[in-house]
């Protein structure tokens, strides 16, 4: 990816690369410091001193050269990076596929098998749900557990895995996942923080409105690529999880994550439920309103009486139903049910927003 942004740079460094490595030390400052143009440093995680480096070398007026700088998202690396070079960095948040880069047409892969590059290109579903259990197997269990400092061995930070996976698209619960692990819910909570900070998992909050209503404060839980998930549920392909009792939860989730990268930057998701039941998967504040979102995987979906009492207590402007389908039809008055095979359409259903 970087080659393609910067094709005829000399100075690149992997740092997962023995040689890249030995290239840097013993001066890794002297060395960058008198590079020009773009220099490209990959995996930067392996070596997070380079930060303070970096904030001495582009802060000198002498500087001839820029820094495209790439890795796995995590809180150590975002954590040096506003430390050191605040006021002085471009985030850029390279996600997996999403349903505009994939076309509408593909809606029903991209769901199962995930946005991963080589999980969604597979040849087949064997070669998707082998290259899933491997990125598991390595990255999760490997990098993950490294970032978290230890704390739960191998077969418990499998468990927990499996313990999220039950948990998508419902209010996470700490103390439970910690008593069923045998663990302190301190631990838990650190990996809990590593796992989002790496763009595994996200954590929607309730949406706080002054209505009097008495809300749920607990955060919900989504594994942010559905073909983890379906992995972690031991799902074998597309026909078995339209079966599956976790159905719902599986389309609420990848349409949360749909929803959110088409929206872009700048746009924070929450949940509305109260007590009494009355809930919207999905609430988004905008420019143009207060825009509210369910989820349905039927093809001609429905909204139920406590939809329409949590519109009106959340105070929603329009509310979308993401459904299957392929029509689009209203349900009611500011209530549109819209395929998610045109999702594309939102800015301009929510009055460009």
């Amino acid at each position: 990816m970087a080659r393609l942004f910067v094709p005829k740079s000399s100075h690149r460094f992997d740092l997962e690369n023995p040689l890249d490595l030995a290239r840097l030390q013993p001066d890794t400052y002297g060395l960058l410091a008198a590079l020009e143009g773009v220099v490209v440093i990959d995996e930067i995680q392996q070596m997070p001193e380079i930060f303070n480096y970096l904030r001495v070398i582009v802060d000198d007026p002498g500087c001839r050269a820029r820094f495209l700088v790439t890795g796995s998202s995590s809180p150590e690396l975002v954590g040096k990076t506003s430390e050191t070079l605040a006021g002085r960095v471009h985030f850029i948040e390279a996600g997996g596929f999403n349903l505009q880069e994939v076309s509408a047409s593909h809606f029903s892969r991209l769901w199962f098998r995930g946005g991963f590059p080589r999980s969604f290109l597979a040849q087949d579903e064997s070669d998707s749900e082998e290259w899933r259990q491997d990125f598991l197997s390595t990255y999760v269990m490997r990098d993950i557990a490294r970032l978290a400092g230890g704390g739960l061995p191998p077969t418990s930070l499998a468990k927990l895995l499996e313990l999220i996976a039950h948990f998508h698209g419902q209010f996470w619960n700490c103390d439970e996942v910690a008593q069923t692990l045998a663990v302190n819910t301190r631990t838990v909570r650190r990996y809990l923080e590593i796992l989002e900070g790496a763009y595994l998992i996200r954590l929607i909050p309730p949406f706080e409105r002054n209505t009097g209503k008495r809300v749920r404060k607990a955060h919900r839980l989504y594994f942010r690529d559905t073909g983890l998930l379906h992995t972690l549920m031991r799902i074998p392909n597309l026909e078995a999880l339209r079966a599956h009792h976790r159905l719902g939860a599986s389309w609420e989730g990848f349409g949360v994550e749909q929803v959110l990268r088409a929206l872009g930057p700048g746009h924070t998701g929450f949940f509305w439920r109260t007590h009494a039941g009355a809930e919207i998967d999905l609430i988004v504040p905008t420019s143009a309103g207060t825009m509210g979102f369910e989820f349905k995987s039927a093809v001609v979906p429905a909204i139920t009486r406590g939809t329409h009492q949590a519109i009106k207590d959340a105070r929603i402007d329009k509310l979308f139903v993401i459904h299957s389908g392929e029509s689009e039809f209203a349900l009611g008055n500011q209530i549109l049910a819209l395929p998610l095979s045109r999702l594309a359409r939102l800015p301009s259903l929510m009055g460009g927003a």
